[in-house]
């Protein structure tokens, strides 16, 4: 089989040219005489047309037939600007069928009529899709960009183990049981963190890896149980060291892959995340930020506001600008059951309209109040402020949320934009209701900030970290941080975390142990790979660029996994189930 070209490369330019073309049959019309048939293969369509002396050759051929044609090419009279290859077509001169096909499931267009779980069923015919095809080399280019510009950086690709030891590191691990050793089981990553801290003890300097992690968590549309980061991390460094690198492949991907030259990274600190946007994730395409207005209700006599006020609660809003007369009752009822989900009792609302301020708490807070507010919001004609009222920080994560919702529904999102942001100065610790503990916010092996030490053991919730997570458009692109080195103040984090000295040894003995002979000071980062391909490809869902995802219940709908094993299997591994 000698194909000369692909279906997307001929042009105008290449009339004239006897070609050899082969493919799937992605659309077959019949015109009288003539049979036009859209021939289609990883790089687009090309145009057939066969005479009558070629119609019994073609008379059994339909959609997804794989085909092998030879011909010539021609300029099209009825070009069509929509695809690449419109200005010309194929008068073709012979014909051979390669491999039939049923009639297939689903439609193998761009925009097709199928239901997600039938397109994940059959993935092997989705994938013939353009829209798919595109995402995967998308992901081969960013790949092979890393690659190159990491390399030229100093750092050396090195691969760690898949069947590890299971330790501590925040979701779920996967268990793999031993055959040889039984009642003993392997664990799949979550990550090559101990294994890349374990590199830059045995002097590797610059380590990078495209790093399969499995994490047995809830998912969502940018999760699955298996995916992919950018793995890489760095001796003697500190923070502005690993943000440079970062920063500088991010500069390069985006430069190669969109042609857009990107701004310097804005930085802003965890805590200021929070008051500012109500989220450690905030997407900065769009500017409505929360607004702090405890202090504005000291004195007043609402109840619901002033027993949150006295229980030292916050009062916080969103100004939605000039969009009042867009909401009505109902819609701001729907608001609400939205708040709700994140823990709000009720979300208030004001509204101004021809200089009076009318809504939901108009009648119940006092003029000075509403004056107040108005002079402090800067509050004009149809502005809509949505309030909420709470306990913890429950104010902040329902607005927060509420504000994401309003920039999709409003289209204050500018889709050509790319916003990145580095939050630094997580607080180390954050505290488990489910396991009445404190437990790391990233992982146990994250330094402290030097000035925070003292506060171990006596305020752990004012202690912040070394680490840093690097946002764009509203998802959280990566996480890292500089480790702990020293093998004391790993001790001691440990005891905060409730990891007793035998239970360390036995979780992470080789690790500590490791520690003993000259650590350097090291730090890195794991950037999501799949995030960052489904924000270039322009989608919100994980699955449109992974090539054999999972649901949203973990399972494989076309292999059927995860599946039942033979008994024999069970008891070569000595397992009962139970």
């Amino acid at each position: 089989m000698k194909r000369t070209c692909t279906n997307g490369s001929l042009r105008i330019e290449d009339v004239g040219k006897e070609v050899t073309l082969v493919g799937w049959v992605s659309k077959r019309r019949n015109f009288g005489s003539l049979v036009f048939i859209d021939l289609r293969d990883y790089t687009g369509i090309t145009q057939l047309i066969f005479d009558e002396s070629m119609e019994d050759k073609v008379k059994d051929v339909r959609n997804e037939y794989v085909l092998e044609v030879k011909g010539k090419v021609f300029e099209r009279q009825d070009k069509n600007p929509k695809l690449k290859t419109g200005d010309i077509e194929i008068r073709c001169t012979d014909v051979k069928i390669i491999n039939k096909s049923k009639t297939t499931p689903m439609l193998i267009q761009d925009k097709t009529d199928a239901l997600e779980d039938t397109r994940l069923k059959y993935r092997y015919l989705d994938l013939r899709r353009n829209v798919l095809q595109e995402n995967l080399r998308l992901r081969h280019e960013v790949c092979l960009i890393t690659r190159n510009h990491l390399s030229k950086q100093g750092f050396i690709e090195v691969e760690t183990p898949i069947l590890c030891k299971s330790t501590p590191e925040g979701a779920r691990d996967y268990l793999v049981p031993s055959r040889i050793y039984k009642g003993h089981f392997y664990a799949l990553p979550q990550s090559p963190q101990i294994y890349k801290q374990l590199l830059m003890i045995g002097g590797v300097d610059k380590y990078f890896q495209i790093a399969r992690c499995f994490r047995d968590e809830d998912l969502r549309a940018d999760r699955q149980p298996e995916f992919t980061q950018i793995d890489l991390e760095m001796s003697f460094v500190e923070e502005e060291d690993v943000w440079n690198v970062v920063e500088s492949l991010m500069f390069k991907i985006f430069k190669e892959i969109k042609n857009i030259d990107l701004k310097p990274f804005r930085r802003m600190t965890f805590d200021e995340c929070i008051r500012r946007y109500g989220t450690d994730k905030p997407d900065l395409r769009f500017s409505m930020e929360l607004n702090n207005i405890t202090e504005v209700f000291k004195d007043t006599e609402f109840v619901i506001f002033k027993n949150v006020y006295e229980s030292n609660g916050k009062i916080n809003c969103l100004i939605v600008k000039d969009k009042a007369n867009n909401y009505s009752r109902k819609n701001l009822d729907k608001l609400q059951d939205f708040v709700k989900v994140y823990g709000a009792k009720a979300l208030s609302y004001l509204k101004v309209d021809n200089d009076v301020i009318t809504g939901s708490i108009a009648k119940v807070i006092s003029d000075k109040e509403k004056e107040d507010l108005r002079k402090l919001l800067n509050l004009e004609n149809n502005d809509l402020v949505l309030i909420v009222a709470a306990e913890d920080d429950v104010s902040n994560i329902a607005l927060g949320a509420l504000r994401n919702k309003l920039g999709k529904e409003l289209g204050l999102i500018d889709k050509n934009k790319f916003e990145f942001l580095w939050v630094t100065d997580f607080p180390m610790f954050e505290y488990s209701k489910e396991e009445d503990r404190y437990v790391a916010a990233h992982h146990p092996f994250t330094s402290i900030k030097e000035e925070y030490v003292d506060k171990l053991f006596t305020d752990p919730t004012s202690v912040y970290s070394r680490a840093y997570d690097l946002v764009l458009n509203g998802y959280e692109l990566l996480s890292g941080s500089i480790r702990i080195h020293e093998q004391e103040l790993q001790a001691k984090v440990f005891k905060a975390l409730g990891i007793s000295d035998e239970d360390a040894k036995k979780r992470f003995g080789f690790f500590l142990e490791a520690f003993n002979y000259g650590t350097p000071p090291h730090g890195g980062v794991g950037i999501g790979l799949e995030r960052l391909i489904m924000i270039l490809a322009g989608t919100e869902n994980i699955r449109d660029v992974v090539a054999f995802p999972k649901t949203s219940n973990a399972a494989d709908l076309m292999s059927e996994a995860p599946d039942v094993v033979d008994e024999s299997q069970l008891n070569e591994l000595g397992i009962k189930l139970k």
